[in-house]
């Protein structure tokens, strides 16, 4: 489980620490993704493996399963974090998600997401009220 935040700076060469936190979780493998709302969803390997098996089985027949197929996979990246727990974002994947020279890392239970601060800060004030008050949509009263 991912929880927590950090907000490292990204290198020359696109690559940021990640937090310690994450790191044992992340060590032997990961895969990043192209996620919803233009920020970037970090996987350890089992997770996105168990992820991609299940999408693989939907009937490709459906025009909405191929592409999330498409975008699921297309622009996946797989890589192992160097010794020092530095991961590097493909520039196809920055541009994605607008990061510039920082990036928001924060978890989200199953998984990472990275963010450009002030596109997550615009997102996490709209959304705030609804926050507030999905407990009813996501628990319903038995």
């Amino acid at each position: 489980m991912f929880y927590g935040r950090a907000t490292p700076k990204i290198d020359e060469k696109g690559r940021f620490f990640l937090p310690a936190k994450f790191r044992d979780q992340l060590a032997s493998g990961l895969v990043m993704a192209p996620f919803y709302d233009h920020c970037l969803a970090i996987y350890p390997m089992a997770t996105f493996t168990a992820l991609a098996e299940r999408a693989a089985s939907w009937p490709a027949s459906v025009s909405r399963v191929r592409d999330y197929q498409r975008e699921l996979a297309g622009d996946a990246d797989d890589q192992v974090p160097d010794k020092q727990g530095r991961v590097r974002i493909p520039s196809y994947l920055r541009e994605y998600a607008q990061l510039g020279d920082e990036v928001l890392v924060r978890g989200a239970l199953e998984r990472v997401e990275l963010w450009n601060p002030q596109v997550y800060a615009e997102r996490h004030a709209a959304s705030q009220e609804a926050y507030a008050n999905m407990d009813d949509q996501i628990w319903p009263e038995a």
